[in-house]
């Protein structure tokens, strides 16, 4: 278990076990939200976007035929060059 206090202007300082557990480092922003039982989890935005936008292209890759790293840069590739024309 880690304490953090409460500062006059509403600021916490981050225990280091915990800074390490979500990879924050300065300048990162943290994400508050209250999880199905009321419970307040502190998670790292960065991570939580990476998460949010996982799931929202979960098994898109797979339907537009991208499998592997050379197929990701045939993507690319066709992307970047057909907007150069």
């Amino acid at each position: 278990m880690n304490l953090a206090k409460v500062s006059s202007n509403g600021q916490i300082t981050v225990p280091v076990e915990i800074r390490q557990e979500l990879g924050l480092k300065s300048g990162d922003k943290i994400l508050f939200f209250k999880n199905k039982d009321g419970e307040v989890v502190i998670s790292n935005a960065s991570t939580a976007a990476i998460r949010k936008a996982q799931a929202a292209f979960a098994g898109v890759a797979e339907q537009i035929g991208v499998f592997n790293e050379d197929d990701v840069q045939a993507l690319v590739d066709e992307v970047r060059y057909k907007g150069a024309q």
